[in-house]
């Protein structure tokens, strides 16, 4: 077996009639070649910082796996955790995993041989991984525990304020005072610290689907020009890093979806060729079909063609999910990635601070409760503006007034109850300033309402508003040549990792937007409606300040449909009321089309108010837009049920 170390090498339970490759882990050293055939296991137990504790012993006991790995970060997840550094320099990672995750299973892990990776780091990985180092000690379990380094930027902030350097989405310039930068790393370092005999990696900011990649270009010994492998990996990681968000969790057919208290979380059992199958551990609610992953495929996706990252540029425009039978939960193969050189370039968040925010939620009850909301709210605002005139404050940056119930995010779209309206509804009241003076006096000026303004209202949720920074995002690039990779094992530096440039291009490969065929242009028309739902499922997210909405077709036949009628400036009409046009030229909304999975993305610039923290909205990340979208009629359509019966 060459100098391959196997580990359990056997035929796994079978979930379902299908026979499958064996699985195999390792520690490879440089050159080692994996036997013909076998396959790698990878859970992950986590989608975001104050995931569930209950996916990491389900995956750890009933998912027969080689790594698990856990996924924490987001851009708002950086700003807290930038912030908290801020007030401690032993703080700014995410503490979940190390107490939560970690420390009740960490025996378990060692005696499993089981292999973990996350970016649990966030901003101060070196100090999650000594708070990790010490649960091992308590636990007497001897475990090297990897740390990668090198994605902060904070040494270079001088260097880069003059350096002409504008923000990827808003073109707006490189912030005088930054509170953070960080680089989002690739997989190779991931896979470096294990080729050196890491039981637990440790990264900082590093792309959601490398700590996926990472152990799979380990076990494999993928090249860095096999792209579509690379690809391939990629997906799988873009797949599962969400957790449950594959298996049931928001999707368009809740209704079908059981036991949302024991919800499985995802497996990728991928083999050598790039191909791998989705499940889930035996005797877990949840579901993974078709919809389920496709929705998944199309979340946070900007151009299908050309999802940039820093091992791969992939297209996943043609990939297809096909459901496996007789496997317990559900199960599909997934297909077709494609992959071409990355760029020469890191994509960077940098954070800067811009002011202080607060917000005040308080419920309302009895008849005309949205006006009773509406005029609460205004009279706070109006009350706390001749306070702020009496003290010599400015105004207000921003302010947004929202009564929960009486659908103010449909805009236009909105369902008017009569009688009056709802007799329950929430107020939603949120302010900006340049001034943390300001915003405390906004927070102290909610709870009199109780008592001077409408009846009816019941408190405050969770006490006065709190003040906090308002931490905006800043994209931009950097070149790999520049940044410095280290690699700790157990505290120590082991070695400097050097990025191979060889295989990189920033050559911007131009796609010509397809065109309206004569198919789409003879379609029959007819006399029927639908919803968009009972065509097609949806799924939204953000990046920034954009949002995406991935629409797929319920059957094939359907997508002609879908391709049609929505368009992009059909969407720009529908969220017109949501989007913030800074130029009465630019185009807010673009369609790309995944013809893989009969699929259409959309991506929704402007559109989530400053996005993350720095939103006053209720969806300040866009999660809700694709189930208004549900409600979009396609019109004058001949009956497209029968065509499937």
């Amino acid at each position: 077996m060459s100098c391959v170390l196997l580990l359990g090498l056997r035929r796994p339970r079978l979930l379902g009639a299908a026979a499958r490759p064996p699985r195999w882990s390792r520690r490879r050293s440089a050159g080692c070649e994996p036997p013909a055939g076998a396959a790698v296991r990878i859970g992950c137990a986590s989608g975001f910082w104050g995931d569930t504790a209950a996916a990491v012993p389900q995956l750890l006991y009933g998912g027969k796996l080689d790594f698990l790995v856990f996924d924490y970060l987001s851009e708002i997840t950086m700003s807290l955790l930038t912030a908290a550094k801020a007030r401690s320099p032993v703080l700014g990672y995410t503490p979940d995993f190390v107490s939560t995750a970690m420390a009740p299973y960490i025996k378990d892990i060692h005696r499993k041989g089981v292999r973990v990776i996350s970016n649990a780091g966030g901003i101060n990985p070196l100090a999650c991984a000594a708070a990790l180092q010490e649960v091992a000690k308590k636990a007497d379990v001897d475990l090297k525990i990897a740390v990668v380094a090198g994605d902060d930027l904070m040494s270079e902030k001088e260097n880069l304020k003059g350096a002409g350097i504008t923000d990827l989405e808003s073109g707006k310039q490189f912030p005088e005072s930054v509170h953070s930068m960080n680089v989002y790393l690739g997989a190779r370092p991931i896979s470096r610290a294990l080729d050196l005999g890491a039981d637990i990696v440790v990264t900082g900011r590093c792309v959601d689907s490398g700590i996926v990649l990472g152990p799979l270009i380990h076990s494999f010994g993928w090249n860095r020009d096999e792209f579509d492998l690379l690809a391939a990996g990629s997906l799988a990681g873009h797949l599962i890093e969400c957790g449950a968000q594959c298996t049931g969790g928001i999707f368009t057919d809740w209704h079908a979806v059981p036991d949302w208290h024991n919800i499985g979380f995802p497996i990728v059992e991928c083999s050598s060729e790039g191909d791998f199958i989705l499940s889930k551990p035996p005797d877990t609610g949840g579901l993974i079909s078709f919809g389920t992953v496709a929705e998944q495929l199309v979340y946070e996706l900007g151009n299908p063609q050309r999802y940039l990252l820093p091992d791969v540029t992939c297209d996943f425009s043609k990939v297809s999910i096909t459901e496996i039978p007789g496997f317990d939960g559900g199960a599909v193969k997934v297909h077709g990635a494609k992959g071409s050189p990355p760029s020469t370039f890191y994509k960077v968040n940098a954070t800067y601070l811009d002011g202080f925010r607060a917000t005040a939620v308080c419920p309302v009850g009895g008849p005309k409760a949205v006006q009773k909301g509406k005029r609460t709210a205004e009279s706070i605002l109006q009350r706390t503006r001749l306070i702020f005139s009496q003290l010599g404050y400015e105004d207000y940056s921003a302010v947004n007034i929202q009564v929960l119930g009486s659908e103010d995010t449909y805009g236009p779209h909105a369902r008017r109850n009569i009688d009056g309206g709802p007799r329950e509804a929430v107020i939603w009241l949120a302010v900006h300033h340049k001034q943390k003076e300001a915003v405390e006096i906004f927070s102290r000026e909610i709870a009199p309402a109780g008592t001077g303004m409408a009846p009816g209202l019941t408190g405050i949720v969770g006490g006065c508003p709190r003040v906090s920074p308002v931490l905006k995002p800043f994209f931009f690039y950097y070149p790999k040549s520049n940044v410095q990779i280290n690699l700790f094992l157990n505290g120590q530096h082991v070695e400097t990792f050097e990025e191979d440039l060889t295989f990189t291009s920033d050559e911007v490969v131009s796609f010509d937007p397809p065109e309206i065929s004569s198919e789409l242009k003879d379609l029959p028309s007819g006399p029927h409606t639908y919803r968009l739902e009972d065509l097609a499922y949806t799924r939204s997210g953000d990046k920034g300040n954009s949002a995406n909405i991935g629409v797929i077709a319920r059957h094939p036949l359907y997508y002609p449909y879908l391709k049609k009628t929505l368009t992009a400036q059909a969407l720009e009409n529908y969220f017109q009321h949501l989007l913030e046009q800074e130029n009465p030229e630019e185009e807010l909304v673009t369609r790309y089309e995944l013809p893989g999975i009969h699929g259409l993305n959309f991506v929704l610039k402007n559109s989530l108010g400053g996005g993350g923290i720095a939103s006053l909205r209720s969806d300040p990340q866009g999660k809700a837009l694709g189930q208004m979208l549900l409600d979009f009629q396609i019109k004058n359509v001949p009956d497209l049920k029968s065509l499937i019966e």
